[in-house]
């Protein structure tokens, strides 16, 4: 037994005209948000960044070379206001870790750009990230992870992209 079954227990016996059997289950996806939190926060303090800069850093990472994208690209992929992406990556630009550059495309544009410390930054906080995020999954089987993986998919599937 866990401490979530020891809740669900007590429901149950407080509330037996309620199914608490949600509980099992989102209880411990909450508790296991909280250790990724905690598990990010650790390892992003190691380079100096936070979680909301991992994000852009990560986003201009995955697209490739030459690791830029447009603002509304960066939008779309970090779900947050163009007010609050300016504010990052103006923080972001202070920092050294991305510059904007012209759009080649469109004379009146501009493309965020991962410089050579934002990659190495972001680098270096993601596989630490992966460690941590390895102990967390550790009590799990390779064939009880991808089963979990397969239904947390099917769990999310509908709730990608509103997350506003």
């Amino acid at each position: 037994m866990d401490e979530v079954d020891r809740i669900v227990a007590a429901w149950r016996r407080e509330r037996p005209d309620l199914d608490v059997s949600p509980m099992e289950i989102l209880s411990r996806v909450s508790r296991l948000a909280r250790q990724l939190d905690l598990a990010r926060k650790a390892s992003f303090s190691d380079y100096g960044i936070e979680g909301w800069a991992f994000d852009v850093l990560s986003a201009l990472r995955r697209a490739g070379e030459p690791y830029q994208l447009s603002p509304s690209t960066l939008l779309q992929e970090t779900l947050v206001t163009s007010g609050t992406m300016t504010n990052r990556i103006d923080r972001l630009v202070a920092r050294g870790w991305v510059e904007r550059r012209p759009d080649p495309g469109d004379r009146r544009g501009v493309l965020v750009h991962l410089t050579d410390s934002g990659r190495a930054t972001v680098d270096s906080a993601l596989a630490d990230l992966l460690v941590k995020e390895r102990e967390i999954l550790s009590g799990l089987t390779p064939s009880g992870s991808r089963k979990l993986a397969g239904l947390l998919r099917e769990l999310s599937t509908g709730f990608d992209g509103s997350e506003d």
